[in-house]
């Protein structure tokens, strides 16, 4: 399979064209080749009107079907395969974006633009799916990722709240007393008394 690929990336490369059809949403090159974006994993036709992505995270494929057989999913709003993408599969979209880059700042409209939906629709939905907020989430997950931090590292728990996406290290620390019941330092403390290496 990966053979296949680098021989449609060779066939199929972005040339100044088919950047230019993208960049315009040019509808008359929907029919000739697909774009997908490796930071999203998402692809699209040529004429989406979602956000312009940034020219070394495209790869272009022949059709809908090569770009789903490396692993990318439909656009929700050009509906490349021609069919309306699943809810359910929207959502993982949207939680691969999270836990791919839960490090950079996040808001709702942010992962609105890059998951090519309404903010109002994409909270509604991700709610439905996933029993809690996108925001909720993104916390969740960062808080997670804090906690094998605090079990595995030594790192001073700025650094700790940085790394995950919280550079404000009272909030950080205030976010994660509401969500584990202990500041991080009493937590790392606690689980070293114990003798625990897992996540409460």
């Amino acid at each position: 399979m990966e053979r296949e690929n680098n021989v449609l990336d060779s066939k199929w490369a972005l040339t100044d064209e088919r950047w230019q059809a993208i960049l315009l949403n040019d509808a008359s090159y929907d029919d000739q080749f697909i774009y997908a974006v490796k930071t999203t994993g998402i692809f699209c036709k040529p004429s989406c009107k979602s956000k312009d992505p940034k020219k070394e995270n495209v790869r272009i494929f022949q059709n809908a079907q090569h770009a789903l057989s490396a692993q990318f999913r439909p656009c929700k709003r050009c509906k490349p395969t021609g069919q309306r993408l699943p809810d359910y599969d929207w959502v993982e979209q949207i939680t691969h974006f999270i836990e791919m880059n839960y490090r950079e700042k996040l808001t709702l409209d942010l992962l609105a633009e890059m998951c090519h939906g309404s903010p109002y629709h994409l909270h509604r939905t991700f709610k439905r799916i996933k029993g809690v907020t996108p925001v909720e989430y993104i916390q969740q997950w960062r808080i997670n990722q804090a906690i094998t931090a605090l079990l595995h590292s030594e790192e001073p728990i700025v650094a700790i709240a940085s790394s995950v996406g919280i550079p404000n290290t009272p909030y950080f620390i205030t976010l994660f007393r509401k969500m584990t019941g202990m500041t991080p330092a009493e937590f790392r403390l606690s689980t070293r008394k114990n003798g625990r290496a897992e996540t409460p």
